[in-house]
């Protein structure tokens, strides 16, 4: 198909009648769509709450733990020069 071909078919298919779509189509897409964004919605509150749960967790735990602490030594140093 060379190009004044392409160019032809483009033109006719532009040409053409848009389809017309039902009018009862309108308010089931408008409800549908309402419902998908509401469980967007709550999909990223319950993700966000779950990230700030695992966050206050992990600075609790990071608090009790303390793990940049070095721990006490289990075993008393040997004593010299006594």
């Amino acid at each position: 198909m060379n190009r004044p071909e392409r160019e032809a078919t483009v033109r006719r298919i532009m040409d053409r009648s848009v389809p017309s779509v039902p009018p009862e189509l309108y308010g089931e897409v408008v409800r549908r769509g309402g419902r998908m964004l509401r469980r967007r919605r709550a999909a990223r509150r319950l993700l966000w709450l779950l990230l700030a749960a695992v966050v206050v967790a992990f600075v609790v735990w990071a608090l009790m733990v303390q793990p940049w602490v070095e721990p006490p030594s289990e075993t008393t140093p040997p004593l010299t020069d006594w």
